[in-house]
Formats: C-alpha cells, structure tokens, sequence
C-alpha cells in the first residue's frame, strides 16, 4: 500500500491468536514467532510491540535478543508492571521512573546492531500526569532510548506540549475510539512526530467484515450479497505469491 513501516500490536496478537484482551496474556515467545512471521512475509521494516519486555530488566535483554534475531526493526518497552494492561484503560500500575531507566540501559547493552531501535513507551500521564510522563520521557530519552513514545494524551494541546517538551524522536498512538484525538499526519509531522501508529485500523476491520459475511451466510445459506465485496479467487492466490512457487515447483519437483 506505500507505507514505509509495518506495526505489530501486542493487543491484535492477544486477540488474533488467543481470543484474549491486552491484559498481558500474551507471552514474548508467542510475540516473537507472530513478529518473525510477519518479517518474513514483507520487506519492509517491522515495528513491535514488545509489553513491559516480559519481567525485570534482566528479561529486557534476552527480549532484545529474540526480537533483534526474528528480523524485527524497533520494538516498545512500557513502564507498566507486569503483567500489563491496554494503553488506553484506566486502573494501570506504573514502575518508577528508576527501574525503567535501568530497563533501557540493558535493552541498550543487549542490542548487537545499532540500527535495531528501541523505543521507550510511558504509560504514567493517565495515573501520574502529562508533567510526569514528560519527565519520564525525557530520562527514557537520557538512558538511550531512540524513540520516546508518551501513551494517551488526551487533547490537542496536549500532544503539543509533549512534541515541544522532549527533544527525542516521538511516536504517537492512534486507535480508533482510544483516548488521543486522531490529526492528519502532516500536522503530527509538523509538530515533531516522527512515527504514528494505527494499531487498530486492519483488525477492527477484519472484525467488522467477518460479522457481517457471517451473519449473511448463517441467515441466507449463502454469501451472494458479498461476491463484489471480496478479492477473487485469483487475487487471493496471487496475494500470497503462487506464482512464485509454481516456479519452484517447476524446477524442482516436476516429474522428468
């Protein structure tokens, strides 16, 4: 589609491959496959969603390692305890400020190539404040963080203030129904945002379109009414590079 990054989100992995809320359920082995395969199926650069980095500081680094070896491009560490909750509900607990320095610092140590960014998430603005997360941010950002990600600013003028407080590369997170108000991208560009996510967007959806051909088939016995609503049976296959194969299968395994 033209996009230069892809977004794995922990949230869509936990309901996609578990049925389960983002209640931190999901394992860093079970993120790691999901994340390898998705590397795997595109060439271009992987962003992940990598939890609170699954334990102490010490679990950090091996997370580092797992994702940095699957062929992931950046992933984001939270300052929530384990386990974690979604960014954008209430009632989250928040380490201190100390610990997830020291998380950083060993993501930092861990990491083999340099070009492997690691992004530190806070969630603190809902529990503690929009001055303390920028605070947060900014030691995240001192501890060598590449990328400061300050999770649910809930107005406008907040998500100013953060892009004029912290002088670090910024992500920002836009779910559909969350708690930040979604701008065009050339005014988060504008304002110093280098990454904006849509974690939401494909797998709310999927939901959506499953419904409702569901729905048609359990109550006509048919899917008629979507025939011109879906991709045909030769673009399907094409999508997932047949022809590829094919070729393959014609040089290795056809018959002489």
């Amino acid at each position: 589609a033209g996009f230069q990054a892809i977004y794995m989100t922990g949230a869509g992995v936990a309901s996609s491959q578990l049925g389960v809320p983002d209640i931190g359920l999901i394992t860093m082995t079970e993120m790691v496959t999901q994340a390898k395969n998705i590397v795997n199926a595109t060439n271009i650069p992987v962003i992940s969603d990598a939890d609170t980095g699954y334990g102490n500081a010490i679990n950090v680094m091996r997370t580092i390692r797992e994702f940095e070896k699957a062929g992931v491009a950046a992933v984001h560490i939270e300052d929530q305890i384990t386990p974690k909750k979604c960014g954008h509900w209430e009632g989250k607990q928040i380490i201190s400020t100390k610990e997830m320095v020291n998380k950083i610092k060993a993501a930092v140590e861990a990491r083999e190539d340099p070009d492997f960014i690691i992004i530190a998430r806070t969630d603190s603005k809902s529990e503690f404040g929009l001055e303390d997360a920028i605070e947060r941010g900014k030691a995240y950002g001192e501890a060598g963080a590449d990328v400061i990600f300050v999770e649910a600013p809930q107005t406008v003028n907040e998500i100013r203030i953060i892009s004029e407080s912290i002088k670090k590369p910024l992500l920002i997170n836009l779910p559909e129904g969350g708690k930040t108000p979604i701008l065009p991208l050339p005014e988060l560009q504008e304002m110093g945002y280098r990454i904006a996510i849509f974690p939401s967007s494909l797998w709310m959806t999927c939901i959506e379109a499953m419904q409702e051909v569901l729905k048609e088939l359990n109550g006509k016995g048919n899917t008629d009414d979507f025939r011109e609503r879906v991709v045909s049976r030769e673009e399907l296959f094409d999508f997932v590079d047949i022809s590829f194969y094919r070729k393959l299968e014609e040089q290795y395994t056809k018959s002489d």
